[in-house]
């Protein structure tokens, strides 16, 4: 994919708003009310399977953030009062009781824990003991967005750039390119500049040349 799209464009960092929720309309809303503090549960855990948005919406929480994938002993999370743990599915031995501390912690002290994982807290390969705390909070399960939801949202991000896609164009991206949300919003903004700096009208040779060309 040509170099543009993934070293040019000023990262987007993930929020709410720009979290593309198709059919987790319910799970958003709910999501928002416990960050929002409108209910007192101490733990949210939201699962389902790669792609589905799971580390969008921890990373858009505004919590501290800890991918235990990357740090399974949880040896970089801080003492937070509002803490996020992505892929819990992840822990090794040191860092599952590093999460039972800290869910006991916050639970203390009025604090919130946000984790996201593959599966539901009950069928994680985690200590019981903690397998239960996460377990005793809100559970939401996020479904991944259809294709036609994709090509809706990829629709919607053009029309709000002023960019014309027509469904040819939006059926090429869908058949050609990366499937996840991330890369393909970032392509509608790296098409819409190369439209300008080209000065030509989004077609089928241009998105082609947009995303085969050879890295710069």
């Amino acid at each position: 994919m040509r170099q543009l799209i993934l070293d040019l464009l000023p990262e987007t960092p993930p929020t709410l708003d720009n979290f593309v929720a198709g059919g987790n309309a319910e799970t958003l809303a709910l999501l928002t009310e416990w960050l929002a503090g409108v209910r007192a549960d101490t733990s949210f855990c939201l699962w389902g399977e790669a792609g589905s948005g799971r580390s969008h919406l921890l990373q858009a929480s505004g919590f501290a953030y800890v991918d235990a994938a990357l740090d399974p002993a949880l040896s970089t999370a801080p003492a937070a009062e509002q803490l996020a743990v992505d892929h819990v599915e992840a822990l090794d031995e040191v860092g599952q009781i590093a999460l039972f501390n800290h869910f006991n912690r916050l639970k203390m002290a009025s604090g919130m824990l946000l984790t996201a994982a593959a599966q539901p807290p009950a069928h994680l390969a985690l200590r019981e003991d903690l397998r239960t705390r996460l377990g005793s909070g809100l559970i939401c399960r996020l479904q991944p967005l259809s294709d036609a939801e994709k090509a809706e949202a990829i629709a919607a991000q053009a029309r709000e750039r002023a960019l014309k896609l027509a469904p040819e164009i939006i059926d090429y991206l869908m058949r050609h390119a990366p499937r996840d949300m991330r890369t393909l919003s970032s392509i509608v903004v790296a098409l819409d500049r190369y439209t300008l700096e080209q000065k030509r009208a989004v077609t089928l040779p241009l998105l082609r040349e947009l995303l085969h060309a050879p890295h710069a």
